[in-house]
């Protein structure tokens, strides 16, 4: 009986033992559940916190780049703006740029000379048509001549390169000085070309022709004709005339003299009224493709 008590007594202690430390540790428990609950409340308060600063970054890096867009747009209509140009038309600030690319590898003497806007384009303008010319292979003999004063390009070419005597036919030599001819026209849309037909002093009347203003017309009108129909030169930049016999370079007292009077004379002349209607015509078709885009 003894024995029973004691053991009843030692089961007894173990169980309250057991009982506090599962008290305890329910305890434990409920505060750890209440820091993971406080936890969880703060984390979510954070994430929170976080959606809306990325909101905010978001909405930042949006008008960022908007803003971007408008300076760029800005910039783009800046450049594409037009300066007025005094009595000829107006030119962009693209143009300018272009402009002032060409100008720097004009002489420093003509440049020096150049007062206005126009006569900087004037020169930009010479300077790649005697670029072309010079690449051109127009070798210059005491039948073919170029001289280059300012912006005009004069072409001098004996009438046996292109005609037969006293004709004004062409013959089949004269395709290959036109070619060369046309291919330096057709290197800058904005030039005008005129066709100059001259004669010697003697005169001449036959069915066809009626005298020496009749043959110097029918030599540059055949002249003319050959560039647009053969050549695709643009008729728009075509001028005839005939000199006849009023413009010679030499006394009419010699052989030699009246074959140096007897030529065509090609004088072609930068149009800038026509070069700054390109360039608004270009400015244009720019303008539409940004907003085709």
């Amino acid at each position: 009986m003894k024995k029973i008590s004691i053991l009843l007594l030692v089961a007894l202690t173990f169980s309250c033992v057991s009982k506090k430390k599962y008290l305890a540790l329910e305890h434990e428990n409920g505060q750890i559940k209440s820091e993971l609950q406080k936890t969880q409340v703060a984390n979510e308060d954070l994430e929170t916190k976080f959606a809306k600063i990325q909101t905010r970054v978001d909405n930042y890096n949006t008008k960022i780049m908007s803003l971007k867009e408008d300076v760029g747009t800005l910039t783009e209509e800046s450049n594409s703006k037009f300066e007025s140009v005094p009595n000829s038309g107006v030119i962009s600030y693209n143009a300018k740029i272009k402009m002032r690319e060409t100008l720097k590898n004009v002489d420093a003497n003509k440049l020096s000379q150049a007062k206005t806007l126009k006569d900087s384009m004037n020169l930009a303008v010479a300077y790649n048509l005697e670029k072309t010319i010079n690449q051109s292979n127009m070798n210059e003999d005491d039948d073919f001549a170029v001289n280059i004063t300012e912006t005009v390009v004069m072409i001098s070419i004996a009438d046996n390169m292109l005609f037969n005597s006293g004709s004004y036919r062409l013959s089949s030599k004269a395709d290959g000085v036109l070619q060369k001819l046309a291919d330096v026209i057709n290197s800058e849309p904005s030039l005008d070309v005129m066709v100059e037909g001259h004669t010697d002093s003697r005169t001449i009347n036959t069915a066809n022709i009626s005298d020496n203003w009749d043959l110097s017309v029918l030599r540059s009108t055949s002249v003319v004709r050959r560039l647009q129909d053969k050549y695709n030169v643009a008729p728009e930049k075509l001028i005839a005339a005939g000199r006849s016999s009023y413009q010679p370079i030499a006394a009419n007292d010699s052989r030699e003299n009246r074959s140096k009077n007897r030529r065509t004379r090609i004088i072609i002349l930068p149009n800038i009224d026509k070069f700054f209607a390109l360039m608004a015509e270009n400015n244009d078709k720019v303008a539409e493709n940004n907003i085709l885009d």
